[in-house]
């Protein structure tokens, strides 16, 4: 998803600032929230174990240039539902930032495009997952077609926004609709393999954690723990 660089210029990239500062902000809050209801330590461990995930999903997995961006295997599903909304989207934000910083440099001018491809497709997926799933059911308990709804969001709310950035920055010509499709096309292939990895993992979590209380590096609802 990280977009190539030169498909959004100039002036128009100051777009690109202001949705990914608006994401930003949004996940300030809801770390804000977060810390009130689990803590400080908690948010703090949670989040920086997301950050060295992301940087994995991005440097360690698979990842192949496909059309205008690239196809990664970003588990965003499974660090919502570990880690909470919060602690995923800091791990998304800084996980990319720690990225461009440390071997990606060329992929710093496109951060507000991408923060803002990884934010917002991260609320998107939040807003959902609270209508599929119903509140008294814990993520650990969710059946494949709910975890397959999941990942068709995230990763089509992914696909849209690189699509958004694709043709606000080039338009519509024949070879911008072409690349578009060709990503798309290739991206939700990993729909197919991101909700048997997630399953597996929540069957990990179920059959180790076996205590109602609370875990400090787990989301809450990934087990509808109590405090």
């Amino acid at each position: 998803m990280h977009i190539e660089a030169g498909v959004v210029n100039g002036a128009k990239m100051i777009l690109s600032y202001a949705t990914g500062t608006a994401v930003i902000g949004v996940g300030a809050k809801l770390a804000y929230e977060n810390i009130k209801d689990n803590g400080v330590l908690s948010y703090l461990l949670k989040s920086i174990i997301s950050i060295g995930l992301v940087f994995t999903f991005f440097e360690v997995f698979p990842h192949y240039p496909v059309g205008v961006s690239e196809v990664h295997l970003i588990l965003g599903t499974t660090l919502l539902m570990v880690f909470g909304v919060a602690p995923a989207m800091t791990g998304l934000a800084l996980g990319l930032l720690l990225q461009g910083i440390t071997v990606a440099q060329f992929d710093l001018p496109q951060y507000g495009i991408n923060v803002t491809t990884l934010l917002a497709s991260m609320l998107i997926l939040y807003g959902a997952t609270k209508r599929i799933i119903p509140q008294n059911i814990p993520y650990k308990d969710i059946s494949y077609s709910q975890m397959l709804k999941m990942s068709i969001i995230w990763e089509g709310a992914i696909v849209s926004w690189v699509a958004f950035w694709a043709f606000y920055g080039q338009g519509f010509s024949s070879e911008d609709i072409h690349n578009v499709l060709t990503f798309g096309s290739a991206y939700m292939l990993v729909v197919i393999l991101e909700p048997l990895i997630d399953l597996a993992i929540l069957s990990a979590v179920k059959a180790w954690y076996k205590s109602d209380s609370c875990n400090i590096l787990f989301d809450k609802r990934l087990t509808n723990c109590r405090a």
